[in-house]
């Protein structure tokens, strides 16, 4: 709101209420990583619970891996988000953006 551009986020919970209802196109065009958001935690909470009753861990990945792909996963979202703020830049003017802060 203070900028009028949209955050990294918006969108994600309207992208994963649609993927929950089944409409994976709508999904995608609200955020790119609902559907995945969704999956992910879907696939932790079974993973967990397996690893809870059984009391055995079923992955086990180095520090170092779990660094490397938190790396890889914040570029590829800085990346997708500045592909998003340059398409919002291309579709609206200055006075659209402008409507959308805090400021006016």
């Amino acid at each position: 709101m203070l900028t009028g551009f949209p955050c990294p986020g918006c969108g994600i919970t309207k992208s994963m209420v649609f993927f929950y209802e089944g409409n994976i196109y709508k999904s995608l065009y609200y955020h790119l990583f609902g559907p995945f958001v969704v999956i992910v935690c879907v696939f932790l909470l079974v993973t967990y619970s397996i690893e809870f009753f059984k009391n055995k861990e079923l992955f086990t990945i180095s520090y170092q891996n779990k660094k490397n792909m938190a790396y890889i996963i914040a570029a590829i979202l800085i990346l997708y988000h500045l592909l998003r703020v340059i398409y919002f830049i291309s579709t609206n003017g200055y006075s659209d953006i402008l409507k959308e802060s805090i400021w006016m």
